[in-house]
């Protein structure tokens, strides 16, 4: 074995494997399309265009849903990268909770979303290909309350979401270092 193929070897060991890495930006970016639209639905009046917006929102929630189901067992499996220089304990502490944050909303939102809308016995679309099938009583009250959880829910994984990106750019621009290149 070549020395470039040992250091390449080697190297792999600190980053996330390309199926986590994949996983990550995939449903990073369905994440923040999901979570924009549904802001953005929360301003309009019930109109055709709010309608589709929101086809495109529960699909993009479900879609994110299906990646999770996938992405956890992969990351039991894989587990976490070596680091190159260990990271102090309260980092290590704040990234477990943060990570673990970010897993509990990535569940609890498609999650609530599907109750809210199997409860109030409106459609599960994705993209206009199938519905899917709600295992849901009718329940308007019940799918309200579900529907407030979601609504906070959407609010407390902007601030976690961006809690997650400062600490990025904190780990890139004032420690500088290894963080960011792990997933990258």
């Amino acid at each position: 074995m070549s020395l470039t193929q040992t250091t390449y070897r080697n190297r792999s060991h600190y980053r996330y494997s390309r199926m986590q890495r994949a996983l990550h930006w995939i449903m990073a970016v369905v994440i923040v399309l999901a979570l924009a639209i549904g802001l953005y639905c929360a301003y309009l009046d019930h109109t055709p265009e709010r309608e589709f917006l929101m086809t495109i929102h529960k699909s993009l929630g479900m879609t994110a849903l299906a990646l999770l189901v996938l992405r956890i067992p992969v990351r039991a499996y894989r587990g976490e990268p070596y680091w190159q220089k260990e990271q102090h304990r309260h980092v290590r502490i704040a990234a477990r909770v943060g990570h673990g944050l970010l897993y509990a909303l990535m569940l609890l939102m498609p999650v609530a979303g599907y109750i809210t809308s199997g409860a109030e016995g409106r459609d599960i679309p994705w993209f206009g290909l199938f519905n899917w099938p709600n295992l849901m009583d009718h329940d308007r009250n019940f799918g309200r309350l579900v529907g407030t959880i979601h609504e906070y829910g959407a609010y407390l994984f902007f601030i976690v979401l961006g809690l997650h990106l400062a600490a990025v750019v904190w780990h890139r621009l004032v420690k500088k270092d290894e963080t960011l290149s792990r997933m990258v």
